[in-house]
């Protein structure tokens, strides 16, 4: 099948949107699995014709499984050829102040749209400049040593996965899109609405993940802060909801490129 030609000049004018976001400090990112599920969700909810078009964007190693490469922006931006990408994962607001301001290769650009779509909806990639996402702001996740945005980008959903998923991600990304069917099913047209009628509105995306940041990621997680249990089981949910978001927001998206709809619950 071939491209659509609108649909690669907008898919290349919106991995520029989302570059020209106002982005600072380089920290880290969704972990591995973080980026796997927001993709495999998006998958589950792409039409026949952008599944088709993806998959022919993909490269072979791919296999045609976009989840399988969204993590590849991370792999390279320590490269010379790519170090110019390192920070364009992230942005971050004055400290404590809880609101956001927005100051071609078409296989490139599907992956990095793809993992920046899910790197906006990490609440600390939108946190505090002051401690850089909360990357230096160092905790205790049970007994590990380690940072509040590792906790985010990583442990939390590790500990998920290990916990309640058998340490099989495959099945907590099924729970995720179980939730997408049900209990979310009356708040995907609120996810997928840009004002102004845009086709994405990644400052809207990271508006809410700053709020997120200061009514969850932060609160309750001083520096030297054990967090246990109590901040683990009110988190997750937050965590899961930002991946289901992430993945139907990036199908819509990819949807609309190719001028289709997307087909909530045809994934199950």
């Amino acid at each position: 099948m071939g491209f659509r030609r609108m649909g690669c000049h907008d898919l290349l004018w919106i991995v520029r949107l989302f570059f020209l976001m106002q982005l600072v400090h380089v920290v880290f990112s969704w972990g591995k699995h973080g980026h796997y599920a927001v993709c495999k969700i998006a998958e589950g909810y792409l039409t026949k014709d952008a599944t088709a078009t993806v998959k022919e964007l993909l490269p072979d190693y791919a296999n045609g499984e976009l989840a399988s490469v969204c993590s590849w922006p991370d792999d390279i931006k320590w490269y010379y050829r790519w170090y110019w990408t390192s920070p364009l994962h992230y942005v971050d607001t004055p400290s404590f102040k809880c609101n956001y301001n927005y100051g071609h290769n078409l296989t490139e650009a599907l992956i990095f749209l793809a993992h920046y779509m899910a790197d906006v909806h990490q609440p600390l990639h939108v946190g505090f400049t002051g401690d850089l996402g909360g990357s230096i702001l160092k905790v205790r996740w049970y007994r590990k040593k380690t940072n509040l945005h590792h906790v985010w980008d990583t442990l939390i959903i590790d500990t998920a996965v290990k916990t309640f998923y058998g340490s099989d991600l495959s099945t907590m990304v099924r729970a995720i899109q179980r939730n997408i069917t049900d209990a979310w099913s009356s708040d995907i047209s609120s996810w997928n609405y840009c004002r102004h009628h845009k086709r994405v509105c990644p400052n809207q995306y990271a508006a809410e993940s700053v709020r997120l940041a200061c009514n969850f990621a932060y609160k309750n997680a001083k520096p030297g802060s054990i967090l246990k249990d109590d901040y683990f089981l009110s988190r997750l949910p937050v965590v899961e909801k930002r991946l289901a978001q992430g993945g139907i927001r990036l199908a819509a998206v990819l949807n609309q490129l190719f001028n289709f709809e997307v087909k909530i619950g045809q994934s199950l």
